[in-house]
């Protein structure tokens, strides 16, 4: 240890922020928690307690490592070691940020802009324990058990939730501070800052005491008693909270049990279960937490995943009465008669009242269309008609450009150096020779590196002449061979005048048919917010994995008077225009031209 990383601003002097120390004080007394996600905007002191901890665990020497945003897989695993390369002609490995930081704390700040595979790679070793390394002709295995902090600020992007869960606590936090604690937190970091010496000094004791109690409460731990009937009040609990698998209920036990060791006690009770509960389910809970009433409902409500209940979850609008439209009885006759009672130049000149007849819908859905195929629709680029037909690889890299417009080789090399084989090409007949003639590079990575972003019109124009069924078919098409080749897809829908993102950033399902059925429309039509919402979402997209490419899917039938030209979408865009006007309006048309967007028709 440096004595710069002594002059860190002690952990016990931070004030307020107790979950977050209580957060931090039970991974440090059982690490098999899982480690501690932080949620909370800029001035939360995230940074400072992360830094501190290494200072209080049992070990003085406990190291720090920080895992940086733009870190390479080589420097969070390890790789070839070419300084005894060259030296002894030996192949061995170079530790990474994995190895530095066993027994101690690894610390990723932002880690929702973290690339996706570095982050499934450091969870995966977080869990087991041990960093297994087979790469550049090396073979080599080592401990690396470290407690793992990560935080975030909500407003820069979300974290996956499948990431999300394998953080064992969560501590959302605020910057919400009263007079007092302001006066108390500026005063303590100029002291600090006046004399970083003297004010650690000043809470070496503190700083010694809670070393010493988390040993104490390390050696209690494994005698903990627990009850089968503290056991039951968490699997009712997690039930209760529709949480994902039983990852929970394991998290829960052990926060339960190390709390229960530091504050001195022999078995758990049903306060120590209730101190942690918000660490455990805050980032697991599910928006629908009401258990079902009977088993059939049970299975049925646990097939189901978090974004299905919320599609399911629509405000029941009622019509008003000044409406017009007629079939009040019926809400599906209700979306044929209000579509076709307008002739199509009532439809074209009085567009403003058309949504607005729409608008008053209730909520809705229209099985999907299975007979929608989607690469057999027509395709028409703006100003020009394609003849051919298009498939969905023609949305992705073709004559040389890739999904930002720049031009790209034909080469599939990374800019990665593969030393293995650039050293074993460079030994001949006379022996080593430095410097090689030529670096051979690694392959680059293409798996899961395409992305398609569909954004669904659920306004309750889309449900006439079931143009919303065939939207839903055609998305069905575009996911099934996302399937096939292994990509990923996200999902917006705007509608009923709110945007929401319903399907995450995953790999494509086998089959979304149930949850694009449950979809509904209603509403009035936030296109704009939609593609702002979007715009801000492929940013941080592309902020977190600048080699990736995406294709954007919006499904409209255009009837809106917003303007987007002043809204950008980064990658590819197609804007598949569904209304079912014998003359269409052409609305869809210019709104593809006003974001640069490829145009089709279903």
């Amino acid at each position: 240890m440096t004595s710069f990383l002594h002059l860190e601003f002690p952990f016990t002097a931070v004030a307020g922020q107790e979950n977050f120390k209580l957060a931090l004080t039970l991974a440090a007394i059982n690490p098999l928690l899982g480690g501690v996600l932080v949620s909370g905007p800029r001035g939360c002191a995230k940074s400072t307690l992360a830094r501190g901890l290494a200072h209080v665990l049992p070990d003085p020497e406990a190291p720090f490592a920080t895992l940086p945003l733009g870190a390479s897989e080589d420097r969070l695993l390890g790789t070839l070691d070419l300084d005894k390369v060259l030296k002894s002609k030996e192949v061995a490995f170079h530790p990474g940020l994995l190895s530095k930081a066993h027994g101690g704390v690894l610390y990723v700040d932002e880690v929702n802009l973290l690339a996706d595979n570095l982050v499934d790679q450091l969870l995966d070793v977080a869990a087991s324990g041990v960093n297994r390394v087979e790469r550049d002709g090396i073979s080599h295995e080592h401990a690396a058990k470290f407690i793992l902090v990560g935080t975030m600020n909500p407003d820069e992007g979300e974290l996956r939730p499948q990431l999300q869960d394998r953080f064992g606590l969560m501590v959302e936090l605020a910057n919400n501070y009263s007079l007092d604690e302001r006066i108390q937190i500026v005063k303590l970091r100029d002291e600090f800052d006046q004399n970083a010496q003297a004010f650690c000094d000043k809470y070496r004791v503190k700083q010694k005491n809670l070393r010493q109690s988390i040993e104490i409460a390390q050696q209690k731990l494994p005698h903990i008693e627990c009850s089968d009937e503290i056991r039951l009040l968490i699997a009712k609990a997690c039930f209760q909270a529709n949480v994902d698998g039983v990852r929970a209920d394991i998290v829960w036990l052990r926060a339960a049990m190390a709390y229960t060791a530091w504050r001195g006690g022999k078995a758990v009770t049903r306060a120590d279960l209730d101190m942690v509960a918000e660490l455990v389910l805050a980032h697991r809970r599910q928006a629908d937490s009401s258990p079902p009433d009977s088993g059939n409902s049970t299975n049925q409500q646990e097939s189901k995943s978090p974004n299905q209940a919320q599609t399911q979850t629509q405000t029941n609008n009622r019509r008003p009465e000044s409406s017009k439209s007629q079939g009040a009885h019926n809400p599906h006759s209700q979306a044929e008669q209000g579509h076709q009672g307008k002739t199509d130049s009532e439809d074209k000149d009085t567009p403003q009242a058309d949504d607005d007849d729409w608008g008053s819908m209730p909520a809705q859905s229209q099985a999907l269309d299975k007979s929608i195929q989607f690469e057999s629709q027509t395709r028409v680029k703006v100003n020009k008609v394609f003849s051919t037909p298009f498939a969905l690889q023609d949305f992705f890299v073709s004559k040389g450009e890739n999904a930002q417009g720049r031009s790209q080789t034909k080469s599939t090399l990374s800019k990665s150096v593969n030393w293995h084989q650039t050293i074993t090409q460079s030994i001949d007949t006379e022996g080593f020779q430095w410097p090689p003639e030529k670096l051979h590079r690694h392959r680059a990575k293409t798996g899961q590196s395409i992305l398609h972003l569909i954004l669904l019109d659920c306004s309750a124009s889309m449900l006439g002449h079931a143009v919303f069924a065939k939207a839903k078919g055609a998305i069905l098409d575009i996911t099934q061979q996302a399937y096939l080749k292994r990509e990923q897809i996200a999902m917006f829908i705007f509608g009923n005048n709110e945007v929401k993102q319903i399907q995450a950033k995953v790999r494509a399902p086998k089959d979304m048919s149930e949850f694009l059925n449950n979809i509904q429309a209603g509403g009035g039509t936030p296109f704009r917010d939609g593609l702002l919402q979007v715009a801000t979402w492929l940013t941080r997209y592309y902020k977190q994995s600048p080699t990736s490419q995406s294709h954007t899917y919006i499904f409209t039938d255009g009837r809106t008077q917003a303007d987007v030209t002043d809204i950008e979408l980064k990658g590819n865009c197609s804007l598949i225009d569904i209304e079912a006007s014998v003359i269409k309006r052409g609305k869809a048309q210019q709104l593809a031209q006003a974001i640069n967007a490829d145009y089709f028709t279903i």
